[in-house]
């Protein structure tokens, strides 16, 4: 599904993230960097498989899909796209881990500490 205006919207949101991103790493809060670099790229493949006229499902990690419809990629992206599928898959797990270990974090801070 070719929808220009979405995909633009998704490109320019991905490029807004990744300057939230940058202050987000210069500040050292490594488990938003991750978060916001997955949503980041989440954003971007969507536009590529937008852009493709790919009907992109409502998930996370869109690698899945990525493999099953190379041929009507971009040759670029072709030839990079085992990587990309494997920085889609790492950030994914990353981003569980990052969410999995603040969460229990969180909780344990709150229930000890009196607001």
């Amino acid at each position: 599904m070719r929808n220009q205006s979405l995909i633009k919207d998704y490109l320019v949101r991905s490029q807004k993230r990744m300057k939230a991103v940058k202050t987000l790493f210069d500040e050292e809060s490594w488990a938003d960097v991750v978060r916001e670099s997955q949503e980041v790229l989440e954003l971007t493949l969507k536009a590529l498989l937008r852009s493709a006229a790919v009907e992109v499902p409502r998930i996370y990690d869109v690698s899945g899909v990525l493999a099953e419809e190379k041929s009507r990629l971009p040759k670029k992206i072709q030839t990079q796209l085992d990587k990309i599928i494997a920085v889609s898959k790492s950030l994914r797990r990353d981003r569980e881990l990052a969410f999995k270990e603040v969460t229990w974090i969180l909780e344990l801070v709150l229930s000890e500490v009196k607001i």
